[in-house]
């Protein structure tokens, strides 16, 4: 159908969310296994011990998990502290973990120890962002920091100031329990249903329920998405592989035998490539290998790839060339991994 669908459901006895637009699956959520941390979810951790030469220290977290902090600075082996998990851990890592928290709602971010009031960029007229300031001004603690997300905008002051106000609560509690001798999860990260009916725009139609996905042929999406195989416009094809070290996208121009046949088939690309990436929940290192083009064409690509991702949710990095003329992206790991065992 026409417009956009969000489909709530299950695949493969996992929770999962699928968005629809225009009949293309655009962006897919598939909840982790049990045992692995969800991000967002919040820890009472305790300091374990330096890594030498890596800047950071284990944390203990509860279920016999363990985390990395990139810092290390004034901890001491048995200290208790707040830590959120940030991204998916590779198979067999410790999980990436931070100590600046973040409460997420619909429509506002609580961010604890960085305090000030902003309003999304997204939000381009003035006299809203300056309604959303002064709504703000005052719901937070001292020393506590507000952001108005871009759903904000539109939206009733009392639904906003109550959204404000459920997360402030929220943090203060958590905050509030940060001492004791033993790990324990204190807030759960959101599962797939969660996560996409607080990030996803409001959909022309939503599908919840036991036929949800069967309704709208979510499962033959899916199983098309954990092809490697990605067909590009005009003809021209891509293979999207993850390895242990990387994801690696190889482009092929197909049958065009054109002069412009490269550019054509690493422009359709860059268009697919978020979309790619996201309905297969990669992240890490992604080397693209782009069908040859002289040097002239470069900066073409590389003004495509910043739009293409400058509209991708997931925080994304343009490394650069290699000397081989591959492309490097860094890709932050926010999704559980499509074909994830």
């Amino acid at each position: 159908m026409k417009g956009s669908v969000i489909a709530l459901g299950e695949w493969r006895g996992r929770g999962a969310a699928a968005r629809l637009v225009d009949g293309q699956l655009d962006d897919l959520l598939i909840d982790p296994p049990d045992d692995t941390p969800r991000p967002g979810a919040i820890y009472r951790a305790i300091a374990d011990r330096p890594m030498k030469g890596q800047g950071g220290v284990t944390v203990k977290l509860s279920g016999g998990q363990r985390g990395f902090l990139r810092q290390s600075k004034g901890l001491r082996p048995g200290q208790s502290l707040l830590v959120q998990i940030g991204t998916y851990a590779e198979p067999g890592k410790a999980v990436p973990v931070a100590t600046r928290l973040l409460f997420k709602s619909r429509f506002a971010i609580v961010t604890p120890d960085a305090p000030g009031v902003n309003v999304s960029r997204q939000i381009k007229d003035p006299e809203e962002r300056a309604a959303l300031e002064a709504l703000a001004v005052g719901m937070v603690p001292e020393g506590t920091g507000l952001i108005l997300r871009s759903e904000a905008a539109g939206m009733p002051d009392d639904v906003v100031a109550g959204d404000i106000r459920t997360m402030t609560d929220l943090s203060q509690a958590i905050l509030g329990d940060a001492e004791g001798r033993e790990p324990e999860l204190l807030l759960d990260g959101p599962d797939a249903h969660q996560t996409a009916l607080r990030d996803w725009p409001e959909p022309e139609l939503l599908a919840d329920g036991p036929t949800a996905f069967a309704d709208h042929s979510i499962d033959d999406l899916i199983e098309a998405a954990l092809s490697p195989r990605l067909p590009l416009s005009g003809g021209a094809i891509a293979y999207v592989e993850a390895t242990r070290a990387l994801v690696a996208v190889d482009v092929n121009t197909g049958g065009d035998t054109s002069a412009a046949a490269g550019l054509k088939a690493n422009l359709a690309l860059i268009r697919a490539l978020p979309r790619a990436l996201r309905c297969r929940g990669l992240g890490g290192q992604i080397t693209v290998d782009f069908a040859p083009l002289p040097k002239r064409d470069r900066r073409q690509v590389e003004t495509a790839l910043k739009a293409a991702f400058r509209a991708d949710p997931v925080e994304t990095m343009l490394a650069g060339w290699t000397p081989l003329g591959h492309f490097e992206l860094q890709r932050k790991r926010e999704r559980a991994p499509l074909d994830w065992r």
